[in-house]
């Protein structure tokens, strides 16, 4: 069994520090504690959690929030990506994870705050949920920590996509490339959508674009069936994008597909353009262009923020936490001659 020892001789500190590190203390820098924690997952280091809730009076134990109403399950590549990076730095920090049940056709099911108060949680992360479910609101308003992805409530931590730069930086390389008729096929309402979404008009409107109605469509995330049908719709106008925009890098699978079934050459013909940064679109052919989103950035932030609402509330501080992107330049969107 690796031990403190262990971990110490391996970072060239004292066994002080490491345990100082390894229960995020201030007097360790976030550089050497980071150090720390990465060398003890490597080595596989389990720290002793029963005898830290003896001491502490915590279970060491975090919930998670994810309610799956598309039935993707982990496969769903952003969410996976992310929950994976805060189950290790979590479990660097001596936490384990425990899903919060969100059986909703059971009739004798738990509230999600009656979930969480029966399992003994320290503190709750609460990501791809309908947050304006009223057992999410009871959950947040209660007085467990709690950590928000991509949604903002009053006076609770939150660690957001910075989706405005995202869609900004999207579009200013798309109008580079030489479009001017855009098209963005959006996702559902919500607060992901809303900020996409403006930060795509704004984005036009300071680059001097009208964007017409009808180059405005919905789609559900990860809905290849609807984008399909959408982008023949698109690809139908009497005047139709030379480029069109998806709400995932998923869902532009469909729209590749329209595209194909239509004769064209993406790239050349028309352009299009995903977001995430999934793996599957760096090996598609041609590449996707697409915004990559930072999941282990997203998921480490999530992870140390509540731990520290856990160990430290009286000193830390609720913040929203914007975590940015980047652009992935790949071979959908082609360059043609500005209009």
């Amino acid at each position: 069994m690796v031990s403190l020892k262990d971990i110490s001789a391996a970072c060239g500190v004292s066994i002080a520090t490491v345990s100082k590190a390894l229960n995020n203390h201030n007097d360790v820098s976030e550089e050497t504690k980071e150090r720390i924690r990465k060398t003890a997952m490597n080595l596989g280091y389990m720290p002793n959690s029963a005898a830290k809730a003896l001491k502490t009076n915590r279970t060491y134990n975090l919930g998670i929030l994810f309610v799956d109403e598309a039935q993707s399950g982990l496969t769903h590549d952003y969410y996976a990506a992310l929950l994976d990076s805060f189950k290790r730095h979590a479990e660097a920090l001596g936490y384990d994870l425990t899903f919060i049940n969100s059986n909703t056709t059971r009739s004798n099911r738990m509230s999600y705050l009656a979930h969480a108060r029966y399992r003994g949680f320290d503190g709750v992360c609460i990501a791809c949920v309908d947050f304006y479910d009223p057992d999410v609101v009871e959950l947040v308003r209660s007085n467990i920590p709690i950590v928000t992805i991509d949604h903002v409530f009053d006076n609770r931590m939150v660690i957001q996509s910075d989706n405005v730069a995202g869609i900004r930086d999207l579009v200013n390389y798309i109008y580079q490339r030489g479009h001017r008729r855009i098209a963005y096929v959006h996702g559902f309402d919500s607060a992901v959508t809303q900020a996409r979404l403006a930060s795509f008009y704004k984005t036009c409107y300071d680059l001097g674009l009208t964007i017409p109605d009808e180059y405005i469509v919905e789609a559900a995330y990860r809905d290849t069936d609807t984008t399909y049908a959408r982008t023949m719709e698109l690809l139908k106008l009497k005047e139709p994008p030379t480029c069109i925009l998806y709400p995932d890098d998923f869902a532009a699978l469909g729209g590749m597909n329209a595209v194909r079934a239509e004769g064209l050459t993406i790239g050349k013909d028309i352009s299009i353009a995903g977001y995430d940064g999934i793996r599957l679109g760096r090996h598609l052919e041609p590449k996707l262009t697409t915004i990559r989103q930072d999941t282990e950035a997203i998921g480490a932030q999530a992870a140390e923020k509540l731990i520290a609402l856990i160990e430290r509330p009286k000193t830390t501080l609720v913040q929203h936490v914007m975590i940015e992107g980047t652009l992935f330049e790949g071979e959908t969107v082609g360059e043609i001659k500005p209009e």
